[in-house]
């Protein structure tokens, strides 16, 4: 492998110093003169019509600026999927509510206390419909109709390859189970904030806690009416997104609409209860599988049914059930399989993205049923996943093209440094080691397919990067920089990003489905390179040398061979901006990812080689389950995760690290409990997100196969790795108390109850 300088590096964050110190600036730090406050009035219906809105008392309050509802809008609907067929949602309803707490309408007035006044004053008249809150229930004849499709199924998935019925002749053994999982919320500790100024040139700026700000640009320009030229958005520092921050929400849309009515700024953010009732949450699965397999443990077939509950609009659903899908044959070959997935209308709060994208629920329910496989056979575990894990040149059932891939490595790493063969049949009562398996995209396309950066040298010899990738906390700004250090030779901090402003930088799709290392890591390269040729060319006619050459190394240009022929990097630059007639050097990258064209019907099947690169990993965790509380500690988590090459370690250990404690949550103590659309835990205290108490020790192996599509060989980790951990901390309860639940999270109650059950 190369010797590098700067890549490799475990170096800090180029934000980190400003987070610390508290001088980093989020959106709800700003302020600009003359600025309102926005507040939404929010649906206590979980399914109405709207029969009248009347604000005139709101309206003469004092201090109040003005009072939008839908009628002030153009009524456009839109969808975070830009297929019109799927467009669903209005940011303000103009007849129908479908879910408590569906923005109605939306106020400006001087403060925060005028706002919440205004509110109150606002006589908005319903006629309550009848509602349905389980997905089953709405397939069901008769139930209501939410909207107008039949047996309120928004969207259907359906996908096979092979003979499932034939796979299933030939199987010595064959086993059906069903699994479910639960909704959970995003729980970013800075809550949807924006701020919006509209001009009266007609230009709208907004500054938004966004992962996507290109896709909230064209959003905004759909459903406000104005040109995408005339709509900045400017990404500030982000407090964690997860998924929850890809889509347009009434945040955004609303404090740009009351700007533009107002002429003044307006800044608008949720309380943490509307974050759990009105942000969009994890999409709940019931995934019904069907597996057989060989005496040997060789899989042979699999048919799985998957009903997702949609919520009352469609925004990621979409992909998501799709994806849950390809989870289930992306690890592990299987010649035949076959998938069918409901993605339903409910009156509950909307699903959309979140850290997984549907992969979490199904490779949850299929790593489940891989130990139930094992166990019946009385095979290890671990060898039945090595048996059949996906190998480097495999295209998956879903056509998936796996170009480097390190599963199985990952597997005998993550058992053999967790003592899987020693320990396992030798640990006290109550403990127990599970192991589980992930694979995650590694660059999906959706949106905006292309990501683009421009690198700009200057006479001092620092470099400015532009690029359109919003860091949101995962620290893609110091990997980008890191990446245009390396090629240009000079050092980590010569190097000063500007990220995320649709008018400065260069389009780029957003943070999501693990795509910036690839995707804006390329273009950064790219964009990297093309400068430095610029200015090799350039500084060749000086040494008298070919450009081919010449090398940049330690801020310095010389001579291959011959070091001592060269001149350092700053004066190199500045001899070239200074001479007559010089030339501003500016680089140019952009990459899209080189994956095949999707049918029309992409969409519906779920299959196609989607992404430039795949990711896998292997989790062994091992828990200590009380029988007396029901009470499960997750003790210790090794993981094993194929990352590609490490540009900065530290920072993959980090996210190694977030996604082991996101998705403890998921396993043992999340989930939003609704009572006929109602919210029931909508705040820290009664929502039980996992602290740094609950944090098993975490011991984190990166595996490195070169990527042949990533810049330097690397690929996107940060959301494959939460895949494998529900999974795994279900089997080690199995393993620890010999029973098994197949719905999450797996409180205490339902332990306690299965263990009641088993006594029995």
């Amino acid at each position: 492998m190369p010797e590098y300088s700067v890549i490799g590096q475990r170096l800090p964050r180029v934000d980190s110093m400003a987070k610390a110190t508290g001088q980093a600036r989020f959106t709800g730090d700003m302020a600009l003169p003359g600025m309102l406050c926005g507040r939404i009035l929010r649906s206590p219906y979980p399914h109405a019509r709207i029969l009248h809105i009347d604000p005139s008392r709101a309206q003469r309050l004092p201090g109040v600026r003005v009072v939008v509802t839908g009628k002030d809008t153009l009524g456009i609907k839109y969808c975070s999927i830009p297929v019109p067929d799927l467009y669903d949602e209005m940011a303000l309803p103009t007849d129908t509510v479908r879910f408590m707490g569906e923005p109605v309408a939306a106020v400006a007035a001087i403060d925060e206390d005028r706002a919440e006044e205004a509110l109150d004053l606002i006589r908005v008249e319903y006629e309550p419909l009848p509602a349905v809150f389980d997905p089953v229930e709405a397939m069901k004849a008769g139930a209501p109709q939410i909207h107008s499709v039949d047996q309120n199924i928004a969207f259907t998935v359906r996908h096979s390859v092979g003979d499932v019925e034939e796979g299933f002749r030939q199987s010595d053994y064959v086993r059906e189970d069903t699994f479910t999982t639960q909704c959970v919320v995003h729980c970013a500790l800075e809550t949807h904030t924006s701020m919006a100024s509209f001009e009266g040139s007609g230009k709208l700026t907004v500054w938004a806690s966004s992962q996507s700000i290109f896709s909230l640009r064209d959003d905004l320009s759909l459903t406000l009416g104005v040109r995408l030229g005339d709509i900045r958005v400017i990404r500030p520092c982000v407090g964690g997104g997860f998924g929850g921050k890809i889509h347009m929400t009434g945040v955004e849309f609303c404090a740009a609409l009351l700007s533009m009515k107002t002429s003044r700024p307006v800044k608008m953010a949720h309380s943490r209860e509307e974050e759990f009732m009105a942000a969009r949450c994890r999409h709940p699965m019931s995934l019904r599988i069907k597996t057989g397999v060989k005496r040997d443990g060789a899989l042979m077939a699999k048919q799985v049914t998957n009903i997702a509950d949609n919520g009352a609009y469609n925004s990621h659903g979409v992909v998501i059930i799709g994806r849950a899908g390809a989870q289930m044959s992306c690890l592990y070959r299987v010649p035949h399989f076959k998938y069918e997935g409901y993605l339903v209308y409910t009156n509950n709060e909307p699903g959309t993205a979140f850290r997984g994208f549907g992969h979490l629920q199904g490779r949850y329910a299929d790593d489940c049923q891989m130990d139930l496989i094992a166990q019946d056979l009385g095979i290890d575990p671990v060898e039945l996943r090595l048996q059949n894990a996906v190998q480097p040149g495999d295209v998956t059932p879903h056509l998936w093209k796996i170009t480097s891939c390190a599963l199985s490595e990952c597997i005998e790493k993550a058992s053999d440094r967790a003592g899987w063969k020693q320990r396992r049949k030798g640990l006290p009562p109550g403990r127990g080691l599970g192991m589980a398996g992930g694979s995650y995209v590694a660059g999906q396309r959706l949106r905006h397919g292309v990501s683009g950066a421009f690198a700009s040298l200057h006479e001092d010899g620092s470099v400015t990067l532009l690029t359109g990738a919003s860091d949101v906390g995962q620290g893609s700004d110091t990997l980008l920089s890191q990446i245009a250090a390396e090629e240009l030779g000079v050092a980590f901090d010569d190097i000063k990003i500007t990220s995320g402003d649709t008018a400065v930088t260069p389009v780029d799709p957003g943070a999501f489905a693990s795509r910036t290392t690839i995707a804006a890591g390329n273009a950064v390269r790219l964009a990297a390179a093309d400068a430095k040729r610029q200015l090799l060319e350039k500084v060749a006619e000086k040494l008298d040398a070919n450009p081919a050459d010449l090398e940049i190394k330690d801020r310095r240009i010389y001579v291959r061979g011959s070091p001592e022929r060269g001149l350092g990097f700053a004066d190199a630059v500045r001899s070239i901006l200074y001479a007559f007639g010089g030339n501003a050097i500016l680089g140019r990258g952009e990459f899209d990812a080189k994956t095949e064209p999707q049918d029309k019907d992409y969409l519906r099947h779920g299959a196609g080689h989607l992404s430039p690169a795949y990711s896998f990993g292997a989790q062994v965790i091992e828990v200590n389950v009380d029988r007396e509380t029901g009470q499960v500690e997750p003790l210790r988590a090794t993981v094993a995760q194929d990352c590609g090459f490490a540009i900065n370690p530290l920072s993959l250990e980090g996210q190694v690290e977030s996604c082991v404690a996101q998705a403890i949550g998921q396993a043992l103590t999340e989930e939003l409990v609704r009572k006929d659309g109602v919210v029931l835990d909508p705040s820290f205290l009664d929502y039980k997100l996992p602290t740094a108490l609950e944090m098993p020790v975490v011991d984190t192996i990166l595996v490195e196969p070169i990527e042949p599509v990533g810049p330097f060989g690397a690929k996107g980790m940060g959301e494959g790795t939460v895949v494998p951990t529900s999974p795994a901390i279900a089997n080690a309860v199995q393993d620890a108390l010999g029973i098994r639940l197949k719905s999450l999270p797996m409180t205490p109650e339902r332990i306690l109850k299965a263990l009641e059950d088993q006594a029995e």
